[in-house]
């Protein structure tokens, strides 16, 4: 069992953080190519919370939202 959680660290350690580990020595030369992984990921939900607040708002002035309180089950 020792040598299969071995391998777990060396995978995850060795192998599947190389990117992250090349973006944490980046960071000393360039701060925003550092967190442009953070800034995509903001983007990205800004987008998805945007474009979500449209469709509500679509379907409330439409009409088509079903407001009665038994149109959930767990209501």
């Amino acid at each position: 069992m020792k040598d299969f959680f071995g391998l777990i660290e060396y995978l995850f350690v060795e192998i599947l953080f190389i990117p992250l580990d090349f973006l944490r020595s980046l960071e000393l030369e360039s701060w925003g190519l550092a967190n442009s992984i953070n800034f995509l990921f903001i983007i990205t939900i800004s987008c998805a919370l945007t474009y979500w607040t449209v469709q509500l708002v679509g379907f409330s002035k439409t009409g088509e939202e079903d407001k009665d309180p038994s149109a959930h089950s767990f209501l």
